[in-house]
């Protein structure tokens, strides 16, 4: 997650409170979802950004998860999502994701 989307989520929870805010995430492998999971929830691991230990706790998903994918106008899904979704390990994903969810939520 780079620096700038950092702070955006930074002022985000800040304005609107952490137990308001869900972190909707599209990388194409699990890694990369996983560190930007672990950003929002935990603090920037490359203690690069405005969130360097800064422990948010934020709900994060990725946007090919089932609980995300059934919140959807299917069209519009299929329209927006699908042909990505053919390409990526979207076991790989959802298991990186629910692992930080567990590991790092707090709300």
């Amino acid at each position: 997650m780079d620096l700038e989307n950092q702070k955006r989520v930074k002022d985000l929870t800040e304005e609107y409170g952490p137990e308001n805010v869900v972190v909707l995430l599209g990388a194409a492998e699990g890694e990369a979802s996983g560190i930007a999971a672990e950003t929002v929830t935990a603090g920037d691991p490359t203690y690069a950004g405005p969130l360097t230990g800064v422990s948010l706790g934020l709900v994060v998903y990725h946007v090919c998860e089932d609980e995300v994918k059934e919140e959807f106008d299917p069209d519009v899904y299929d329209e927006q999502v699908s042909m990505m979704e053919m390409v990526l390990d979207i076991d790989e994903i959802a298991e990186e994701m629910q692992a930080i969810r567990e590991e790092y939520t707090k709300y």
